[in-house]
């Protein structure tokens, strides 16, 4: 290709560089408004970033030490003031509706779950256990399985199903998920499924056979299929 035709003269030809330098130079002049115009909003976006970062860092700082007498209350089985304070620092129900956009607010969302859970308040345990969410390995398979806790209270057996299997299935590991597993099991049978009750025994049995829920799967799985063909 020659050079009269490669658009790229300016790379071997001083002249021709001045010329093109010369050409940006005329375009700022004319649309300097326009450059620094994006430039400053390229600023602000980054300014708003960092600045939002630091917001939300301040926020979750403050949700963490308001929520703390509330989970000591929590733990105290003093669940009302765990729920709606003492009067002197904010309830968890508070501090979740507060900072729901922080760590500390999601957490608290969990902790209102299990209060209201162990107050008989299933609903509202299951609309603020299901508003939480983590990445970790233990909070949120628990999460999960009070989910599914809170509908066999309500006699929900499917639904209660539904989330005892996403337990078990969350990051399943032989500590915990034998456990889902067995409530999972017992959901299927209450909700008359017991082909799949029996199968949910018999992945307790070959893939955990070393668990302590292990000898119960063979001895409620025998039961079921006893009954199973009696009917």
């Amino acid at each position: 290709m020659s050079k009269k035709n490669s658009g790229l003269e300016f790379l071997e030809d001083p002249d021709a560089l001045e010329g093109k330098l010369e050409d940006v130079g005329d375009y700022f002049q004319q649309n300097k408004n326009i450059v620094f115009g994006i430039l400053g909003g390229i600023v602000l976006l980054i300014a708003g970033f960092f600045g939002y970062r630091y917001y939300i860092s301040s926020q979750d700082e403050t949700a963490q030490i308001e929520m703390f007498p509330s989970v000591y209350q929590l733990e105290a089985d003093s669940l009302k003031k765990a729920l709606n304070g003492d009067g002197k620092t904010p309830g968890l129900l508070a501090v979740a509706d507060n900072y729901g956009s922080t760590k500390g607010g999601n957490l608290a969302e969990f902790y209102s779950g299990v209060a209201l859970l162990k107050e008989g308040k299933y609903d509202d345990a299951i609309e603020h256990l299901k508003s939480f969410s983590s990445s970790d390995l233990l909070v949120q398979a628990r999460a999960y399985a009070l989910t599914g806790d809170a509908y066999m209270e309500k006699k929900s057996f499917d639904e209660a199903a539904d989330y005892y299997r996403k337990a078990a299935d969350y990051k399943a590991n032989k500590f915990f998920t034998p456990g889902y597993l067995m409530k999972l099991a017992i959901a299927y049978e209450q909700a008359k499924q017991n082909d799949k009750a029996i199968e949910t025994y018999n992945e307790i049995i070959e893939k955990y056979g070393e668990s302590a829920e292990a000898g119960s799967a063979k001895k409620y799985k025998s039961v079921l299929e006893a009954t199973v063909g009696e009917s």
